[in-house]
């Protein structure tokens, strides 16, 4: 796959669709977690039959990317900005920008920083709530900061998290070695701060005052699962001016997270929703 240097690192991206044609409006679909690209080509590749070209990236700290750890800002704030340096370098801004869980996250930082460069957000699985203020701000950055204190950057070499990372692009395992650990922990610790500020407003990360502030056309499918409540997706259509929502008649199941692959059987559904909507905006 190509790599882009994108604000001095190298981002891992793909383009799924005919990238030649001018006449098809560019896509950005933004994965949720800390996870690669790779589980959003199926979606792509049915957005693409439908005559769109979509953009997938690894964000930095995540699949085949450069790692940079520096914890100026939340990390949804710095993926917004790689996006849309990663957009202008491919010629596809203004594009339709879309995300799952912290994907979703991101694409509200972009519609917030980039409005220029934003026809449309797609937000899909909608984190809010106690459970995940609770949860994620230890399963991001806790639990490392705790390997490390113990262990040290070898054993934060060898959790699945990090070993994944540097599997997929070797470059970051000497990167990482290469930090202090105490600078690991105090750049982590930093990240854990700033997300615990947002985490327990009613969609994570985003006051309502900035989402009343969003002016673009969006569209929220809710998630249905402790992480992603529907109640966030549906509080988050309330906020957003003009917002749509689509609900996808799934109930909410009392478990901590349904893996976005286990919704490959709503995908045609999804594209229809979504492909619809581009259409309209």
């Amino acid at each position: 796959m190509p790599m882009a240097s994108v604000r001095g690192l190298n981002i891992n991206y793909e383009i799924v669709g005919d990238a030649r044609d001018d006449s098809h409006p560019w896509v950005a679909l933004i994965t949720g977690g800390r996870r690669g690209y790779q589980e959003f080509l199926p979606l792509a590749g049915k957005i693409a039959a439908r005559g769109y070209r979509v953009l997938l990236h690894d964000r930095r700290n995540t699949g085949a990317s450069d790692i940079e750890l520096e914890a100026h800002e939340v990390e949804e704030a710095t993926w917004a900005d790689d996006l849309r340096d990663l957009l202008d370098q491919l010629g596809a801004a203004p594009a339709f920008i879309g995300g799952s869980s912290s994907g979703a996250r991101t694409a509200i930082m972009f519609g917030l920083r980039h409005p220029d460069a934003t026809r449309a957000l797609m937000l899909l699985r909608v984190t809010g709530g106690a459970f995940p203020a609770k949860r994620l701000p230890e399963m991001y950055y806790g639990q490392f900061i705790d390997i490390a204190k113990q262990g040290g950057m070898e054993a934060i070499c060898e959790t699945d998290t990090w070993r994944e990372r540097i599997e997929s692009n070797a470059a970051n395992r000497e990167k990482l070695m290469a930090m202090d650990a105490e600078e690991f922990i105090a750049t982590l610790s930093k990240w854990k701060e700033l997300f615990e500020a947002g985490a327990n407003l009613p969609v994570m990360g985003v006051t309502e005052e900035q989402l009343g502030s969003l002016k673009m056309p969006t569209i929220v499918i809710p998630g249905n699962d402790n992480t992603h409540s529907s109640e966030s997706g549906r509080t988050a259509h309330r906020m957003i001016p003009g917002a749509e929502i689509h609900d996808l008649g799934l109930d909410d199941v009392d478990i901590a997270l349904i893996p976005y692959p286990d919704w490959a059987p709503y995908e045609p559904e999804i594209v229809d929703v979504l492909t619809g909507f581009m259409e309209r905006n």
